[in-house]
């Protein structure tokens, strides 16, 4: 492996400095040729992670200038892009609720809420960590639910019970089930995972339109929502059928873990009101609070609620509800690999080589709509079963914008096709943090997850591809056919 990532890491700059002395091809604008290059190296080192994925994210910085294709105070303004501050109040918010523990509290509750037959345990899993997962990242969801799911499938082994041959598959269920679900979860909402939020920053970029928290929400909830159920009907009828028994001694398991966490404390309260009203504000905003105040937006009620949690006292009131200690903890490599992507995104517009790009893409004009929403989404969601779904996200994005335009289509279709499709990876343990994360377990076997993934892929390239198909245009009221001009002089249509 280290051998490989050698390989990678000196190919990428070998490829660049061949291209640079090959020369554009024809009618390639010189400055787009010198984005395409730079992205080309980028591509190889974030595929193979030569280097952590966050370093090559800067290397915009360094070859854009150099290379005369865009300015540096224009490529470093990326890195500083509103929705970046936009994610960092919500990762303030989420380091917050994972301090005071209102995240176990609230997932624990759910699990007693369900029920405690095998079926009921995994649904109410699945429902708590999609739930929290649409608001914390889903590594730090996953890595909460795991010490809480063994728990629970060591209370199963220590039953001397006669359905001792379905322990094994719970564990399996179990376990799969908290990993889909963290994917699935931060579908619903815009900051629930990184390529909702690159799709924002990207059309706020390129065509100066916000795409709206609530926006997001009334799409995104109903597809996350539908795949949960599918799933969890997936995994307990077909993939591991376990018989409808009680679950012996799990309320009692639950029920030992709420009293271990005690009463709910002022800071949990405190933490829990801030997390309400934040919700609450980004949910309301396009038709409530812009009434009263017309400027506000997610990224100031984001920040407004960070800047708060550092306010409010805690214990004696001689602490804070959070400290900056803390909050610098706050994953600063995906934040980077936001301000790379963004960085990309403005190169391909600026230089031209969206424009180009979609003009010699003539082939995809003879495949029906649907097909070629299906394509993509299936080619994106195996591509980020051995890539990261953020930096997928980030190199693709500008290049089927300009495709969609070319083909007279509303670019939404193919740029949240590949967004959603990017947190649909359920094959691999390297797919997806949350994948390795219960990989790590020790209940399943890569054959495991293959053999099960497989099949989730395959369910959710069909219902995204539905969804984008029928559903976006529907609630977001634009019609897929209707955009006849080029991107250079008409912005997308306000959804």
């Amino acid at each position: 492996m280290r051998i490989k990532r050698n390989i990678f890491l000196v190919l990428g700059p070998v490829l660049y400095l061949v291209l640079q002395e090959l020369g554009a091809p024809q009618g390639m604008p010189e400055s787009a040729f010198d984005i395409l290059c730079a992205t080309l190296w980028m591509a190889i080192w974030w595929v193979s992670e030569a280097v952590p994925i966050a370093v090559t994210a800067l290397l915009p910085i360094i070859l854009f200038p150099l290379s005369g294709a865009v300015d540096l105070s224009t490529t470093t303004a990326s890195y500083g892009h509103r929705y970046i501050f936009l994610y960092m109040g919500g990762f303030i918010l989420a380091i917050a609720i994972e301090k005071w523990n209102l995240h176990k509290r609230i997932a624990l509750h759910i699990l007693r809420l369900v029920g405690t037959s095998v079926s009921s345990i995994i649904l109410g899993f699945m429902l708590a960590t999609a739930f929290l997962s649409m608001w914390i990242s889903n590594t730090a969801t996953s890595v909460m639910m795991l010490p809480i799911g063994m728990s629970i499938v060591k209370q199963l082994q220590e039953k001397k019970t006669t359905q001792e041959e379905e322990n094994p598959l719970f564990g399996k269920a179990l376990m799969l089930s908290i990993a889909y679900s963290a994917s699935i979860g931060g579908m619903a909402t815009l900051i629930g995972t990184p390529p909702n939020l690159v799709l924002a920053g990207y059309v706020q970029e390129v065509y100066n339109i916000e795409i709206t928290f609530w926006q997001w929400f009334k799409f995104g909830l109903p597809i996350a929502g539908l795949l949960l159920v599918i799933c969890w009907l997936y995994l307990t009828r077909v993939a591991f059928p376990c018989r409808e028994m009680k679950f012996p001694g799990g309320e009692e398991e639950i029920s030992k873990l709420i009293a271990k966490l005690g009463p709910m404390g002022k800071e949990e309260k405190k933490v829990l009101a801030v997390f309400v009203l934040t919700a609450f504000c980004w949910i309301t905003r396009p038709f409530l609070l812009e009434l009263i105040f017309p400027n506000i937006d997610d990224t100031i009620i984001a920040m407004m609620a960070g800047i708060v949690l550092f306010t409010i006292p805690a214990k004696d009131g001689t602490d804070k509800i959070i400290k900056w200690e803390e909050a610098v903890k706050m994953p600063w490599g995906i934040i980077l690999l936001f301000g790379g992507g963004m960085a990309l995104a403005s190169g391909f517009e600026i230089t031209g080589l969206a424009l180009w790009i979609g003009t010699q893409m003539t082939l995809l004009q003879a495949l029906p709509l649907i097909l070629l929403i299906m394509v993509i989404v299936c080619s994106v969601n195996f591509i980020t079963e051995l890539t990261s779904n953020l930096a997928t996200t980030a190199m693709l994005l500008p290049i089927l914008a300009p495709i969609a335009i070319n083909l007279d289509l509303n670019p939404y279709l193919l740029l949240v096709g590949t967004t959603v499709a990017a947190s649909c990876a359920f094959m691999l343990p390297v797919a997806t943090p949350p994948n390795a994360v219960v990989f790590g377990s020790g209940y399943l076997r890569i054959a495991d997850m293959v053999k099960t993934g497989l099949w989730m892929n395959i369910i959710s390239i069909i219902l995204l591809t539905a969804a984008v198909y029928f559903l976006l245009p529907l609630l977001w009221d634009f019609d897929p056919f209707k955009y006849p001009v080029r991107l250079e002089t008409t912005p997308l249509p306000q959804p």
